[in-house]
């Protein structure tokens, strides 16, 4: 006898989305395409595989992304490509490369799956979907503030706002942020007893991101570092001021978080995050910020571009602990028939139905089955109605209509009746 082989399971933090999941996904998805509808920003679909030249010369080479968590490989042709752990650089490479930056403004979005190689956790996957959204050729603090409202708007269409809180802050310049650096850095050689090992590592490439360590052995001495706003020069400021205006003048609450620095190189200026409490660790459910020098570093002109990324798994999570996902149900009508005529009749009326109401949401039964198993069946869909069928109905041209959430009387109907019937009801 054959040894049965072991059954194959999916990659260790890579998740399947189940039918009855996937009705979440798409309640959150149509939600976000109508509020990003409503401030005129367009959909780009982007390949999932890029270069990995690409991901070195905009995240840096220096990151625990590139370092550690990339998905790289070689192809046939002896190219490095990578899974694209971020969305930002292969939408800036397409605008590029299609000519999209010149001389024009761009209001875009995207949507899909992204990949790390990290220690997977509850909010935390190895591949993981994200919303994205980018703006170009804009250089005033008013799209910053345009696309931090339209995130609010989005909380407040999915009914989380109030378990959400905006953190803001402002990077300066490169040449600011340089200037900057070198006093954090003797600021924390002062301290090496308190730094543990991930901070000393980056003390070397990238102190700025010390300052948004969770080490509470180190958050005293992180509370006392120097402060990158009070090192930005005359433009950056008003740049942030009038940001902040604007807030104010929307009525959207944000909190000052002079510790908020991003993960990327890219960024400059704005940078901001919705976090919540109610999360865990994994509290960033959407981040973003103004990142205008990564253009010409990926050898475009130089130009100017803000944007953000939701974590779509974190918001789902979010929304399930507040039970605040209303989904409608996948069937409307479920058709029952019984005998060789009935499914042949049953089959026709089925494509006639839907041809005259196309939003229907008609399913058949198939496989047979006896009438009870098929009934079970249409209760368990969670249709409103059962047409039934039978061989003695299909030769009479007539069928049987059940509700099947009310209490209410079964009737008779030919063929018209029934159309007329359902029509009136899904219009309702």
């Amino acid at each position: 006898m054959a040894k049965q082989q072991q059954a194959i399971q999916a990659i260790r933090g890579m998740h399947d989305i189940l039918p009855e999941q996937s009705l979440y996904w798409q309640w959150l998805e149509g939600q976000s395409r109508q509020v990003l509808g409503a401030y005129g920003y367009q959909e780009i679909r982007l390949p999932i595989v890029e270069k990995t030249e690409l991901f070195k010369r905009s995240i840096g080479e220096v990151t625990d992304i590139v370092e550690k968590e990339m998905y790289t490989f070689d192809d046939r042709n002896g190219d490095s490509l990578t899974l694209r752990p971020e969305g930002t650089a292969g939408c800036l490479r397409a605008c590029l490369e299609h000519g999209l930056l010149h001389n024009q403004s761009h209001r875009l979005w995207y949507y899909g799956p992204m990949f790390r190689h990290e220690r997977p956790q509850k909010g935390r996957y190895r591949q993981f979907y994200q919303l994205g959204v980018e703006t170009y050729g804009m250089p005033g603090p008013d799209i910053d503030a345009e696309i931090i409202a339209l995130t609010d708007r989005l909380w407040k269409q999915l009914g989380i706002r109030d378990k959400v809180e905006l953190q803001i802050n402002s990077l300066g310049t490169s040449e600011e942020r340089l200037a900057y650096r070198g006093k954090l850095v003797e600021y924390f050689q002062q301290h090496l007893a308190v730094l543990d090992e991930d901070s000393l590592r980056r003390l070397e490439t990238n102190p700025l991101r010390i300052l948004d360590s969770k080490n509470p052995d180190m958050q005293t001495m992180l509370q006392q570092a120097p402060v990158l706003l009070e090192h930005l020069g005359e433009e950056s400021l008003a740049h942030f001021n009038s940001l902040k205006a604007t807030l104010d003048d929307l009525g959207i609450a944000y909190q000052l978080n002079t510790r908020l620095v991003r993960g990327l190189d890219y960024y400059g200026k704005t940078v901001f995050e919705w976090v919540t409490e109610h999360l865990g660790s994994q509290g960033t459910i959407c981040a973003g910020g103004r990142y205008d020098g990564l253009i010409e570093q990926l050898g475009g002109k130089a130009n100017h571009a803000i944007g953000f990324a939701m974590g779509m798994e974190r918001i789902l999570a979010l929304l399930e602990l507040l039970d605040n996902v209303p989904v409608a149900a996948t069937t409307d009508v479920y058709m029952i028939r019984v005998g060789t005529s009935a499914e042949a009749a049953g089959m026709r009326l089925a494509e006639r139905i839907r041809d005259a109401i196309p939003g229907l949401k008609l399913q058949v039964n198939c496989g047979g089955g006896s009438f009870k198993s098929q009934f079970k069946k249409a209760d368990k869909s969670g249709a409103e109605y059962a047409i039934i069928i039978g061989d003695d109905e299909a030769q009479r041209g007539e069928v049987a209509l059940k509700p099947l959430r009310i209490d209410a009387e079964q009737s008779t109907h030919n063929h018209d009746q029934l159309l007329q019937t359902l029509q009136d009801w899904h219009s309702q």
